[in-house]
């Protein structure tokens, strides 16, 4: 199992000087990042979808084998709620393109309103390459049945394992041969970080669930406090201590982790 550690975004502002040394300009936040970890999560991309210039700067920007994961436009997922996918999924794909080899995942989130609708789901799945990895995010507990997991598992489409309050948000399933988590609120101090209990629960379910070949994608959506690049180190050197060991993507962090305390 390779496991790619990372944060849901990199602009915060609560992590300077916490993650991001005091001196250090925000042009170069997605420099030091990437020293750091070897993939992001982009969210800024759900509320408005960047011109190909900025994925290509992105790209530019981090070194080779980093993997930047975009979340899909709120138009396709928000406001069309899936309907008439052609369009709005093209235009995602060629946007991003120039992020070439570093392209990742695409998150697909839906709205917490929207419930289940197979046909939408399939029709728009249908619409992305099957060399292009999507991963579902569902906020509405009808999604969670047999023939949205159907779907899913014929399309090659991850089901996002979502954690909040350090607790599962859904079921568990494996709908593809790799895995996408994102980690939202611990119930750890300060709050919304993970407890090294909760970290050690997801370590373990992931090894149980994708044993050794699998990709598996872990982001941390706990911005505030800078939780989330704490709670990702730290969930990093626990999956490399694991055993089975996972292999971990390539990263630089080390051990330079005291600020994030």
């Amino acid at each position: 199992m390779t496991v790619f550690v990372g944060t849901s975004g990199w602009q915060y502002d609560s992590w300077r000087g916490k993650f991001y040394p005091e001196n250090l300009p925000k042009s170069r936040w997605l420099e030091h990042y990437a020293t750091r970890f070897r993939t992001v999560e982009v969210n800024n991309t759900f509320y408005r979808l960047p011109g190909p210039d900025t994925f290509a700067e992105w790209a530019r920007r981090t070194p080779d084998g980093f993997v930047i994961v975009p979340k899909l436009s709120r138009y396709l997922s928000h406001i069309k709620r899936l309907r008439d996918p052609e369009e709005p999924v093209q235009r995602f794909l060629e946007h991003s393109a120039p992020l070439g080899a570093k392209r990742g995942p695409l998150l697909l989130q839906l709205p917490p309103d929207f419930q289940t609708d197979v046909g939408r789901l399939d029709a728009a799945l249908a619409q992305f390459p099957r060399d292009v990895r999507v991963a579902v995010e569902f906020r509405h507990r009808s999604w969670y049945a047999d023939d949205v997991r159907a779907v899913l598992e014929r399309r090659g489409v991850a089901l996002v394992l979502a954690d909040r309050g350090s607790r599962p948000m859904g079921p568990l399933w494996r709908t593809a041969d790799w895995a996408y988590v994102r980690l939202h609120h611990g119930r750890g101090l300060p709050p919304p970080c993970y407890g090294r209990g909760a970290l050690r629960a997801w370590a373990q379910r992931l090894r149980e669930l994708w044993g050794s070949d699998a990709d598996v994608y872990v982001f941390f959506n706990n911005d505030s406090q800078a939780c989330a690049p704490r709670d990702a180190a730290r969930f990093e050197r626990l999956v490399e201590r694991g055993q089975p060991a996972p292999k971990m993507a390539a990263t630089s962090w080390g051990a330079a982790t005291a600020n994030c305390a």
